[in-house]
């Protein structure tokens, strides 16, 4: 039997410049006033789900009430994301969700939140690896996809554009 011709190792390869990804989807998040909870761990904040839209290629639906964002904000000012919802897609399948994350956004931006104002994506790093759960066949290719979420914020919203690492 012959051997097989080798393919070059992986960490002989040339490094990529660019991580390849296509559109996942698109998601519009509204929220809940935030529950600010002091602790002797940090500061956390709660952000409840109001509800939502989410679109892409593949999927339509909205994002339903009552799941949120437990959000830990440490003394380094970085917020540690901790997200879990429920997608309801137009065709009936329920999905859930969830995401981590960090956010660092500008020293005077919790002023220019409560002032109404958004928090361009260009001026904040909001980044997130969400992951999907279903049963639906229809959107079991969810399961064993690996996303990666660049966010942007205003008053009691979120916006998230979600991309497949390919």
């Amino acid at each position: 039997m012959t051997p097989a011709t080798a393919a070059t190792p992986l960490l002989d390869r040339e490094r990529l410049s660019e991580l390849p990804a296509e559109h996942l989807l698109d998601m519009a998040v509204d929220l809940e006033p935030a529950q600010a909870i002091p602790t002797n761990v940090g500061a956390r904040m709660t952000f409840i789900v109001k509800g939502g839209t989410v679109e892409g290629p593949r999927i339509k639906g909205e994002l339903l009430p009552g799941g949120g964002d437990w959000l830990m904000v440490g003394d380094d000012a970085i917020g540690r994301i901790d997200v879990r919802a429920t997608i309801r897609t137009d065709d009936g399948a329920l999905i859930h969700y969830e995401a981590a994350g960090v956010i660092d956004i500008p020293a005077d931006g919790i002023e220019r939140l409560a002032a109404g104002e958004r928090l361009s994506v260009d001026e904040t790093y909001v980044r997130t690896t969400p992951r999907f759960e279903t049963a639906d066949e229809r959107y079991s290719w969810l399961n064993g996809v690996v996303v990666v979420g660049v966010n942007e914020l205003s008053p009691d919203h979120i916006d998230y554009r979600m991309y497949r690492v390919l």
